[in-house]
């Protein structure tokens, strides 16, 4: 990670008093990039645009405040999902007074966003959950627009996601895929496609639901060759598997 005030402060000290006044320069300089939060060179600009740097549990509400004015207007649907996501993550009062000031400061659009995504790769369980939740913001006036597919898939990306892989992601959220999925596959369907007992554990349920993930994702296609059709294929593979364990996890409660 560069830290901008410490790689100045270390240019600086060394220009004033060689080695001793760049070891000296550099804390300093470390010091301010901590207490201002400055993790890049896009924070300084940030900084000296007037914007503040981002919290990280900011991020999340920038994100899915320019999804909801990505087509031009924000309704209430995209109001109630944002509250729900405050609910989901169990906020204090003032982090959602905060969560609510970054929500409308995304519907500008005016942040650089790539820094701060591209620091959750090493997170994925967080980069999950944060894709998780700007699909459900994207669906949540019912549509998913070409511009808001635009952003998830850019979004994705920046956090280490392959585009099949978020287009995978994206299929558990269509409305028509997931009610067509949940009408048509029962218990013992699920049971039977991840080739499970129903008195099997949750551990060894959970292990086999990965090992057929892990074989069927569309993730393994990329740069062999595969046609189209077949990227189709795996991808709706993999979402009967996620919707497989889905309803395995509702129906034994874990």
């Amino acid at each position: 990670m560069l830290w901008p005030s410490t790689v100045i402060g270390a240019g600086a000290g060394f220009a004033i008093a060689s080695i001793p006044g760049a070891l000296l320069g550099a804390l300093l300089g470390q010091a301010m990039d901590r207490r201002l939060q400055l993790h890049s060179w896009a924070h300084v600009r940030e900084r000296l645009g007037g914007r503040p740097v981002l919290r990280d549990d900011e991020v999340l509400f920038v994100l899915l405040g320019r999804l909801a004015k990505s087509d031009g207007r924000v309704v209430d649907g995209h109001i109630q999902q944002a509250r729900q996501e405050m609910q989901r993550l169990g906020m204090s009062e003032p982090a959602r007074r905060r969560a609510i000031a970054a929500f409308n400061r995304g519907k500008s659009g005016k942040d650089r966003l790539g820094v701060y995504l591209r620091r959750l790769r090493q997170q994925p369980h967080a980069a999950e959950g944060m894709l998780r939740a700007c699909l459900r913001m994207a669906w949540a006036d019912g549509r998913a627009g070409r511009h808001e597919r635009e952003l998830l898939l850019d979004w994705g990306q920046q956090l280490g996601w392959s585009a099949p892989k978020v287009q995978a992601l994206a299929l558990e959220y269509e409305p028509q895929r997931a009610g067509l999925s949940s009408a048509n596959l029962g218990y013992q369907d699920a049971l039977r496609m991840l080739g499970v007992e129903a008195h099997a554990e949750p551990g060894q349920i959970k292990q086999a639901y990965r090992r057929l993930v892990s074989r069927h994702h569309p993730d393994k296609l990329v740069g062999s060759g595969a046609s189209p059709s077949q990227v189709r294929e795996a991808t709706e593979r993999t979402r009967e598997l996620h919707q497989a364990y889905a309803i395995i996890r509702q129906r034994r409660g874990f």
